[in-house]
């Protein structure tokens, strides 16, 4: 089995990335989407989504990252992936799933598949853009009012090169309302020869055990549940009977130095307004599973100045050693 880290347009970044990927289980995490609407981006523009391209497309704990590209034109698009694929992304993913309606509106994201002929013709441009060694992927909906097209927008984005499919299990018009349609990814599976993976709702170790049973996939992708739960993927590895060398779930005082090695990077990368809605952000997340999150939540609920979150940060870390922050390396703009 392998563990993919979803891409979460404000939520996944590479800050949550670095974290979740220290305490293990996760194969490969895909980037929040880099826009591309009309031109070549700068390297800066694709360095600011995803930092680990300077430090080999990993995370500091050595998971591939691969970056996600959205857009609708086909060439633009392959210009950029074969931007991506000179910068040494570890692949290239494209989005075919965002429900986002600013997204949807310039024909973006989900919205993609209701044309499964220029799916087809997107990937095919990017294919022809990298070179053959650099994986392509898609990640897509079952559709976007509804699912009637689903198999011909998966041999459509098959057909076009791709060596990968992730599905996350409901339309756009689903939303994120559960449950998840895992039995329209067993169909999906069956009508092409590519490795796909399930995706959508994976709270829990059973959640994970039914997907893989219904789904019929091998793989899956993790997205808000590792969030509320960092040790998910472990979890789910474990559970299948697989071999977890020198590691253990986290308990609450093992996720303590985590938090504080996160707020770290918020406020070496986060402007500061945004400092304490981010681990707010986290906390609301993670006091679903663990109950000393409610208690960390409710110490920071009302505040807003980082000033006054940081000792209250500290506190919570104690005498445990934090890692240092990896800053982002620069990449020449040329």
């Amino acid at each position: 089995m392998a563990i993919l880290l979803a891409p979460m347009e404000g939520l996944l970044d590479f800050a949550l990335r670095d974290v979740l990927t220290r305490v293990g289980g996760i194969d490969r995490c895909v980037s929040e989407f880099i826009r591309v609407t009309d031109t070549l981006l700068p390297a800066r523009a694709f360095l600011r989504v995803v930092p680990e391209l300077g430090h080999g497309s990993r995370t500091p704990a050595g998971v591939p990252v691969r970056a996600q590209l959205l857009g609708s034109d086909p060439i633009c698009l392959a210009d950029n992936a074969a931007r991506l694929a000179e910068l040494g992304s570890a692949g290239i993913d494209l989005n075919f799933g965002c429900p986002a309606k600013v997204v949807n509106r310039h024909g973006g994201g989900a919205a993609l598949l209701q044309d499964p002929e220029l799916l087809h013709r997107i990937l095919t441009a990017v294919r022809q853009a990298v070179p053959g060694e650099v994986p392509v992927s898609a990640k897509m909906r079952l559709g976007f009012h509804d699912d009637d097209l689903a198999e011909d927008c998966a041999r459509a984005i098959e057909a076009g090169g791709a060596d990968e499919l992730v599905v996350h299990a409901r339309t756009k018009a689903h939303g994120y309302r559960p449950p998840a349609y895992w039995d329209r990814i067993a169909d999906i599976r069956t009508s092409v020869r590519i490795p796909v993976v399930a995706n959508g709702e994976i709270w829990t170790v059973d959640d994970a055990r039914r997907c893989v049973e219904v789904s019929g996939c091998t793989d899956i992708m993790l997205g808000r549940g590792i969030v509320v739960d960092p040790g998910l993927a472990l979890a789910i590895l474990i559970d299948q009977g697989l071999p977890i060398a020198g590691q253990a779930q986290p308990d609450w005082p093992s996720l303590q130095p985590l938090l504080g090695y996160f707020w770290e990077l918020i406020l070496a990368h986060v402007e500061p307004r945004a400092r304490t809605g981010r681990m707010k952000q986290w906390l609301n997340y993670m006091r679903k599973r663990h109950p000393e999150a409610q208690e960390a939540y409710m110490q920071i609920r009302t505040l807003t100045d980082s000033r006054l979150v940081d000792p209250i940060v500290r506190a919570w870390v104690g005498d445990a050693a934090l890692p240092a922050p990896q800053s982002a390396s620069t990449i020449s703009e040329d």
